[in-house]
């Protein structure tokens, strides 16, 4: 299995509706995107945050399905979409189980 992660800092400008809206939208990949076998979102609560508001979890069957993942169009559709309310950063982090 390979696990993949983000962090998501948002700029002031993106409200809570947007940023539940995006949960929303990675959610649906789940069921139009190969090789996933679990995706899992939502917010922060913990004050050691350091500002990053959403975590996400995706967890693959293989490395394939991992690399398709990112070209995938509605992947694509959901980095537009953070573009758009105003992500300020992120942190990524791909790795195998064991």
């Amino acid at each position: 299995m390979f696990e993949h992660i983000v962090l998501l800092k948002f700029s002031q400008e993106a409200t809570q509706s947007q940023k539940e809206e995006l949960i929303r939208r990675t959610y649906a990949l789940k069921d139009v995107i190969p090789g996933i076998v679990d995706l899992q979102q939502g917010f922060n609560f913990s004050d050691r945050n350091n500002g990053f508001e959403v975590g996400l979890t995706v967890r693959f069957e293989n490395r394939d399905s991992l690399n398709n993942y990112g070209p995938h169009p509605s992947h694509q559709a959901i980095t537009a979409y953070l573009k758009e309310i105003g992500v300020e950063d992120s942190i990524i982090v791909d790795f195998e189980t064991r």
